[in-house]
């Protein structure tokens, strides 16, 4: 192949419960993306619609990604990058991580794939400490594997995907505000009480239990946060009032997704989700805050090729 048009994905991370360790990808929304070869042994950033982000290569996370991986094979392949964002940037579901991913996976595939899709979560990783300063994984991880992801250590490296029981649904908030995420990470304590640890890490366990039994009371029940939420929820504006109308309308459970604004409803089932959709979607007009407000199915893919 000398050019692949490819679709990555969204993500929502941490889902409350698994701060820099979990994440899952959405099925519906996400970005697009058109990679060619070129002769001149560059990596050139082309093209960038929907966002004004740097056409430099070393300020580009989708650049740095595919510098990473041919770095890795000593190759001096060129490859032009077009990039269409869908997915806006500092919105809280992962717009860097879908550019880095979108791209390392399109230049494996044009390069014969020399790198499984887990081999590829490092590359991707890099533009994430380009966006961030920190090379996290909880989104391009399952960006690149789809379903739901498990951190399992970073040195060295582990990651486990997880199974997505078929009838979760994701509703996505995104108020149209922009959270940095290197600010973001900057108002979290960096030391915390046993007693939180502990029920942190037990509703992690018992939400990966939930995952695997279908468990959906389990998994509601889990989705929560005293760690990093109580701090990050005061820049989401009415936050409180939408984890409310979001669990009287049905929702398993809320939080924030990633570094935020935006937030999550967690469904079981269409049929809820929509009416979740529905109340926030009023709740927020009444406030006359801009707004973005997506529905999905959890994507078992991640990245992948559009014919």
């Amino acid at each position: 192949m000398e050019e692949i048009k490819i679709f990555a994905p969204a993500t929502v991370a941490n889902l409350s419960c698994g701060f820099d360790v979990l994440g899952c990808c959405l099925d519906n929304v996400g970005d697009e993306m058109l990679i060619r070869k070129n002769d001149l042994q560059e990596i050139r950033i082309t093209k960038i619609t929907g966002q004004e982000l740097p056409l430099e290569t070393d300020k580009n996370v989708a650049g740095v990604a595919v510098k990473a991986l041919l770095n890795k094979l000593k190759r001096h392949q060129g490859f032009d990058i077009e990039i269409y964002k869908k997915i806006k940037s500092g919105s809280g579901i992962g717009s860097s991580a879908a550019s880095s991913a979108g791209a390392v996976f399109a230049v494996n595939k044009l390069l014969g794939t020399p790198f499984t899709a887990q081999e590829l979560i490092p590359f991707a990783m890099e533009g994430e400490r380009l966006a961030s300063g920190n090379a996290h994984a909880d989104n391009v991880a399952p960006a690149l594997l789809g379903g739901f992801s498990l951190v399992k250590s970073y040195e060295p490296l582990e990651i486990l995907k997880l199974p997505a029981p078929a009838e979760l649904r994701m509703v996505i908030l995104h108020p149209r505000i922009e959270v940095n995420t290197r600010d973001s990470r900057g108002i979290i304590r960096q030391n915390i009480s046993l007693q939180k640890a502990i029920n942190q890490w037990g509703n992690l366990a018992a939400f990966i239990s939930g995952l695997y039994t279908e468990d959906y009371n389990l998994l509601g029940r889990s989705l929560k946060d005293e760690i990093v939420e109580p701090v990050r929820s005061i820049l989401i504006p009415y936050f409180d009032e939408l984890r409310k109308i979001s669990i009287q309308k049905g929702a398993l459970g809320f939080g924030i997704s990633g570094s935020g604004p935006s937030v999550f409803a967690m469904c079981r089932g269409q049929e809820k989700a929509e009416a979740v959709k529905k109340a926030i979607h009023e709740f927020y007009q009444e406030k006359e805050i801009e707004f973005d407000l997506h529905l999905s199915k959890i994507g078992n893919e991640g990245v992948k090729i559009l014919k």
